[in-house]
């Protein structure tokens, strides 16, 4: 089974230059596999915009502006994916950038951490705590689980206030500031921690140690999503053509233009 893990960052060279080492973290996620499924990393091509993501990181405000315009380009690959011998995309970045028309686009599955991630607390609690890198993901990620349906199941949402570059560098730092974010929401309520923004969380820090240092399950939204997308190609599910009637487009469509003479 080949999965391809989209990092939403356009890198079409696939080099190192995307913030974190890229072999490093393929080897991290294939050790969350089972045996005979193979998770590759890929990006989407350049695009318009695709400087934004790097403009508005420097500035600290990571509001959705960039995974707006990166959705395209996501969408693209995923039909590359498809067409491409991959069984299943899991987009990398836990805020599900070009999850919802990547469904419209193919019929392999197309997993969204966030989403799956919120579904699997809501199994094994009532009540979730989620931990977001910045004060700029807060109200995006209100936005996002409420657009789920999901509210209800949420006791809060707290950022962390660290992101960027050098972060194993700060590993305890993030360590100890998570801790006690945990720690809040769990007065507040919460049994279940759903920590976003995997670069800071399974990267640097392990969401085993955060449990240990809590008392409260926290979720490895990666695993969730490789596992979830490994358990759809086992059992021949997708997402619902019902839901998601899948257009018929190629790759190739995407790099069409209608005005082009």
């Amino acid at each position: 089974m080949r999965i391809l893990f989209l990092n939403p960052i356009a890198n079409p060279g696939g080099g190192q230059d995307v913030g974190y080492d890229v072999a490093k973290i393929e080897k991290q996620l294939n050790a969350l596999a089972t045996p005979g499924t193979k998770v590759e990393i890929g990006f989407p091509d350049d695009y318009p915009g695709s400087k934004i993501c790097d403009k508005i990181g420097k500035q600290n405000n990571m509001n959705g502006l960039q995974h707006l315009i990166q959705a395209p380009a996501l969408v693209q690959k995923i039909v590359w994916a498809a067409e491409n011998g991959y069984d299943a995309v899991v987009q990398s970045n836990t805020f599900d950038p070009g999850v919802e028309g990547g469904r419209m686009a193919v019929k392999i599955p197309v997993v969204g951490l966030l989403k799956t991630s919120l579904h699997t607390a809501t199994m094994l609690a009532d009540r979730i705590g989620v931990v977001v890198p910045l004060e700029s993901h807060v109200a995006y990620t209100g936005r996002l689980i409420r657009a789920y349906g999901m509210e209800n199941f949420v006791a809060g949402v707290r950022p962390i206030g660290v992101y960027g570059s050098n972060l194993e560098a700060r590993k305890a730092e993030i360590m100890e500031i998570t801790v006690d974010l945990i720690k809040g929401l769990i007065r507040d309520g919460a049994q279940i921690i759903l920590p976003l923004g995997g670069l800071l969380i399974p990267y640097v820090v392990d969401p085993k140690e955060l449990e240990r240092r809590t008392g409260a399950p926290v979720l490895n939204t990666k695993a969730i999503g490789i596992n979830f997308a490994e358990a759809c190609v086992r059992m021949g599910m997708r997402q619902s053509p019902l839901a998601y009637t899948p257009a018929d487009v190629t790759h190739a469509d995407f790099l069409e233009s209608a005005f082009a003479v």
